[in-house]
C-alpha cells in the first residue's frame, strides 16, 4: 500500500492549536485588555526630540483633560504642599481658558481646595504638632468640622494601630464570608485635649465605656443571629465570637467574656444535634455535594465546640486553686469562673449523649468539693438531672465511677453534696423483671390459645416459622438492650453500696455518713440478703454508741425498717430497740431548726404503722399514736396534715387507737409520757386531748381533719371529710400545704375585731387575805417536790 499523504493543516488552525497547547502548560502570556479611548499619536521624532519630549509639552497629550485641568489648577492655587515648589513655564491656552472658567466660578469652590486650604490655616496655627482630620457633623446650622492635634508619635501609633486594625479586620471579613460591616472604633471619639483643657472625669469615662460595651453587644447580637439563621453559611462568624472570649481590655474584658460565653451557649443549646458525630475515614468513596457539606460542617462545628470547651474550662480554672496557693483572687473573675462552670452543666445537660460529654462530666465532678456552696449546688444539680433523665445509663455508669474514685482518693473528707448526689439514681424506679414476667405470661397465653384452637398441619407449620422470626428479633433489638441495661444498673448498684459500706466501716465518724445513711435507707431493698446480717448490727453499733445526731439516728432507723419491709423479713432480728430509740426522738423534732427531719420522721411511721402494721402489737399502736398527736401541736401546719392523715389511716384500718377517743380512761394506772419506751408508758390510760386543740388551729384543712379524728373518722354525715382531702395520703398532705413559699393554702382568714368590755373591778378581798399573801416567803415556796402554803406562812410568823 502507498504512504498516506499528510493532511494540510491551515495557519490559523496550527495557531490554535499551539496557543492552546502553551495555556495548558502555563507558558502562555496573557495579554491584558486595552481601553479603547483614541489617543492622537504625535508623529515620530528622531531619538535626540524623543528624549527631550520626555519631560515638555508632549507628555501632556497622555492625561486626559479633567486630570490636567485639575493640576493646573492645583498649581496655580499652591494648594498642596508637594506642588508649592513647582511652577508653570507659562500660561498655555488651556491656563487662560481654565482662569476664565474660575472667574465665573468663584463661588462654586472645590471641596478639595477647601479641604487643603483649611488644613494649611490649621498647620499654620499649630506649628509642630501634627492634625488629623475627623468626619464632619451634620446639625441644623450646618457641617461642624472636627480636627485633633496631636503629637508627632501619638500619630505615628495611632497611625500604625489603626492600619493594622484595618488589616485585621480585612482579613476576617474575608475568612468568614460575612456581609456585615462593623468597623465601629469608638476610642476614636476620645479626643485627646491639649494641657490648657480640663482633665476628663470619672462620668465621661463611665459613659465611654458604656458606648464601647453597647457595641460590643450589637457586634455579639449580629453575629450569633447570623449564625442561627444560616449556620452552614455563617460558621465563620464563630471565629470573631471565640476572639471576644479572649478579650483582654481591663475595662470591658469580663462583660465581654460574660455576654459571649452565654450567647454561645444558646447557639450550641440549638445547632448541636442529638447523635454523636463521628470521624468519617478517609477512603476513595464518592460522596454527593450534599454529603461532603454536611460532614465539613459537622466537622467544623465539632472542632469549634472543642475550643469554646478549651476555653470555659480555662477560664473555671479560678475555682480550682491548688493547696499552697495564696495569691489573692478577684471576685469578678470568680464569679465569671462560676458562670463557665454553670455554661459546662447546662450543655451536658441537654446534650448529654454528644461528643465530648464524658470529658465535661470528669472534668465538672470535681467542683462538687468545691468550697463556694453556689459550685456545689449548680453542680449536683446537673448531675442529679443527668441520673433522674438518662434512659441508656452509660453516661450514670461513668459518672459513678468517677466518684468512687474521687472518694476514695480524698479518703471520704469531702462535702456531703459528692454523696447526696447518688440519691437521684434511678435504682429504685427501674424494675426488669416485670418485663420478663409479662412475656412469660404472654407466651402462657399464646400456648393456651393454641391448645384451645385446633389447628392444621399448614397453620402449625406458618406459627412455627413466626416464632422463629420472632425469636430473631428479639435477639437483635430487645433482648440484647435489656441485657445491656441490666449489668449496667447492677454495676451501678454495687459502685454506689461499696461506696456506702466503705463509709460506714472506714469513715463512721466523718460528716457524710448522714448522706450515706440516708442512701442506705432508700436503696436497702436492692441489697444482696447476704448483706442485711452485718449491715443491722453495724447500724445498730453507730446508734449504741452515741456519738450520731438527730438526723444521722433518724435514717439509721428509716434504714433499718426499709430492711425489714422487704426480704429482710427472712432475718432473725428483734427491732424493738430501733422503736424505743424512734420513741424517744419523736418529741426532738419541732417547728423550728429541726423541721427539715419531719419528713423522714413521717416516711418511716408510714412504714411501721400503716405498711407493716401485722408485725406491732396493739400498745405499741397507741402509744405511738399518742405520742405523734403531741408531736402534732408543735410542727408547722403541713407536718401537723402530715401527722393527722397517719392517725386517720390507722384508724380506718383497725380498731386499737379507737380507745383513745374515749374520755372515761378505765386502765390501770396513768399514762406516763416521760418514760422513753413505748410499751412501758401506760398510753391506753388516757386520751387523746390533743384534738380538741387541734380543732381550734389556725389552718382550716388541719380544723377539718382533728374534727374528723374526733368524730371516729365517719366516711358519711357529720364530721366527714371532703373527697379532695379525704383521697390525700399523708405524704401528699405533707407536701401540698407546704408553706416553704411563705403562702397558705387555703388562705388563712382575717380574725375578727372584737371589742373588750370593760372590766369591773372586784373589790371584796379582806385585809386578812393580803396580809396573808404578803408573809408568804416566796424563796422557800418551791424548795421541794410538793408546795405547802401553810408551812411557808407558819414560818414566817
Amino acid at each position: 500500500m502507498g504512504k498516506l499523504k499528510k493532511l494540510k493543516i491551515n495557519k490559523v488552525k496550527r495557531n490554535n492549536h499551539i496557543k492552546t497547547k502553551l495555556s495548558k502548560q502555563g507558558k502562555l502570556k496573557s495579554k491584558r485588555h486595552t481601553s479603547k479611548k483614541q489617543i492622537h499619536k504625535p508623529p515620530v521624532p528622531c531619538p535626540e526630540e524623543q528624549e527631550e519630549s520626555d519631560h515638555g509639552e508632549d507628555l501632556t497629550d497622555m492625561i486626559e483633560e479633567d486630570d490636567l485641568t485639575f493640576l493646573q489648577k492645583a498649581i496655580s492655587n499652591k494648594s498642596y504642599n508637594i506642588l508649592k515648589q513647582i511652577h508653570l513655564n507659562g500660561p498655555d491656552e488651556e491656563q487662560k481658558t481654565f482662569e476664565r472658567k474660575r472667574k465665573k466660578t468663584d463661588n462654586s469652590q472645590p471641596i478639595e481646595e477647601l479641604f487643603e486650604n483649611n488644613i494649611s490655616k490649621i498647620m499654620k496655627d499649630n506649628v509642630g504638632k501634627s492634625v488629623r482630620m475627623l468626619l464632619p457633623i451634620k446639625t441644623k446650622d450646618g457641617f461642624v468640622k472636627k480636627h485633633i492635634i496631636e503629637e508627632n508619635e501619638t500619630l505615628n501609633d495611632n497611625e500604625s494601630t489603626s492600619n493594622n486594625n484595618e488589616e485585621e479586620s480585612k482579613e476576617n471579613d474575608k475568612e468568614n464570608n460575612s456581609d456585615i460591616e462593623m468597623e465601629v472604633d469608638i476610642h476614636n471619639n476620645l479626643e485627646k485635649k491639649d494641657k490648657n483643657d480640663k482633665p476628663v472625669s470619672t462620668i465621661e469615662l463611665l459613659a465611654c465605656r458604656e458606648e464601647i460595651l453597647k457595641s460590643k453587644r450589637f457586634k455579639i447580637g449580629i453575629l450569633s443571629s447570623g449564625i442561627l439563621e444560616n449556620p452552614e453559611n455563617k460558621i465563620g462568624n464563630f471565629k470573631m465570637l471565640l476572639d471576644f472570649m479572649d478579650e483582654r481590655k481591663p475595662e470591658i474584658y469580663i462583660t465581654v467574656r460574660k455576654v459571649t460565653m452565654l450567647s454561645l451557649l444558646e447557639i450550641f443549646k440549638d445547632l448541636l444535634p442529638l447523635y454523636n458525630i463521628k470521624k468519617v475515614s478517609e477512603k476513595e468513596v464518592k460522596l454527593k455535594k450534599e454529603i461532603l457539606a454536611l460532614q465539613n460542617y459537622e466537622a467544623t462545628l465539632l472542632r469549634i465546640y472543642k475550643s469554646y470547651l478549651q476555653r470555659l474550662e480555662k477560664m473555671s480554672k479560678i475555682l480550682r486553686r491548688k493547696r499552697g496557693d495564696t495569691r489573692p483572687m478577684k471576685e469578678q473573675e470568680v464569679q465569671l469562673g462560676e458562670i463557665a462552670v454553670s455554661c459546662m452543666c447546662e450543655l451536658l445537660t441537654v446534650h448529654p449523649y454528644f461528643n465530648f460529654s464524658v470529658n465535661i462530666a470528669s472534668y465538672v465532678l470535681s467542683f462538687l468539693d468545691n468550697k463556694r456552696s453556689s459550685v456545689r449546688e449548680r453542680v449536683a444539680q446537673c448531675i442529679s438531672q443527668i441520673f433522674k433523665e438518662d434512659k441508656r445509663g452509660e453516661l450514670s455508669l461513668t459518672i459513678v465511677r468517677k466518684l468512687n474514685q474521687y472518694i476514695k482518693a480524698k479518703k471520704h473528707s469531702v462535702y456531703p453534696e459528692v454523696i447526696t448526689v447518688l440519691l437521684s439514681l434511678r435504682i429504685k424506679d427501674v424494675n426488669l423483671d416485670k418485663e420478663k414476667e409479662e412475656e412469660t405470661k404472654q407466651k402462657k397465653l399464646m400456648s393456651h390459645k393454641q391448645r384451645i384452637l385446633a389447628l392444621s398441619k399448614r397453620e402449625r407449620k406458618k406459627s412455627k416459622k413466626l416464632e422463629q422470626v420472632e425469636k430473631e428479633l428479639l435477639e437483635t433489638k430487645a433482648e440484647e438492650n435489656k441485657q445491656a441495661k441490666q449489668k449496667m444498673l447492677t454495676e451501678i448498684t454495687s459502685i454506689v453500696f461499696t461506696i456506702y459500706f466503705r463509709i460506714l466501716k472506714q469513715a463512721p465518724n466523718s460528716k457524710v455518713l448522714s448522706a450515706c445513711l440516708e442512701g442506705l435507707a432508700k436503696f436497702a431493698h436492692c441489697i444482696n440478703i447476704d448483706f442485711y446480717q452485718d449491715l443491722v448490727g453495724a447500724i445498730d453499733r453507730l446508734i449504741e454508741e452515741g456519738n450520731l445526731g438527730l438526723r444521722e439516728q433518724l435514717h439509721c432507723v428509716q434504714c433499718i425498717f426499709t430492711i425489714l419491709s422487704g426480704q429482710g423479713t427472712a432475718l432473725n432480728i428483734d427491732p424493738y430497740r430501733f422503736y424505743a430509740h424512734l420513741y424517744k426522738n419523736l418529741l426532738n423534732v419541732h417547728c423550728g431548726r429541726t423541721h427539715a427531719e419531719s419528713e423522714i420522721v413521717l416516711k418511716t411511721l408510714i412504714q411501721i404503722l400503716i405498711h407493716q402494721r401485722k408485725k406491732i402489737t396493739q400498745a405499741r399502736v397507741i402509744a405511738f399514736v399518742k405520742r405523734i398527736s403531741t408531736w402534732a401541736l408543735q410542727s408547722q401546719h403541713n407536718t401537723t396534715l402530715g401527722i393527722l392523715g397517719i392517725v386517720k389511716q390507722v384508724m380506718q384500718l383497725g380498731k386499737a387507737a379507737h380507745g383513745l377517743l374515749d374520755t372515761d380512761c378505765t386502765g390501770d394506772g396513768h399514762y406516763q409520757s416521760e418514760i422513753l419506751e413505748p410499751d412501758y408508758c401506760n398510753a391506753h390510760c388516757t386520751a387523746l386531748w390533743e384534738i380538741v386543740a387541734l380543732q381550734r388551729h389556725y389552718h382550716s384543712v388541719v380544723q377539718q381533719l382533728a374534727k374528723n379524728i374526733a368524730y371516729a373518722v365517719p366516711t358519711s354525715g357529720e364530721g366527714s371529710l371532703p373527697t379532695e382531702i379525704a383521697k390525700l395520703t399523708p405524704n401528699e398532705l405533707y407536701t401540698e400545704y407546704d408553706p416553704a413559699g411563705v403562702a397558705f393554702k387555703p388562705s388563712v382568714p382575717v380574725p375578727r375585731n372584737t371589742v373588750k368590755k370593760a372590766s369591773i373591778n372586784n373589790n371584796y378581798t379582806s385585809n386578812n387575805l393580803e396580809q396573808y399573801l404578803n408573809a408568804v416567803n416566796v424563796d422557800d415556796l418551791f424548795v421541794g417536790e410538793h408546795v405547802d402554803f401553810y408551812k411557808a406562812y407558819k414560818s414566817n410568823l
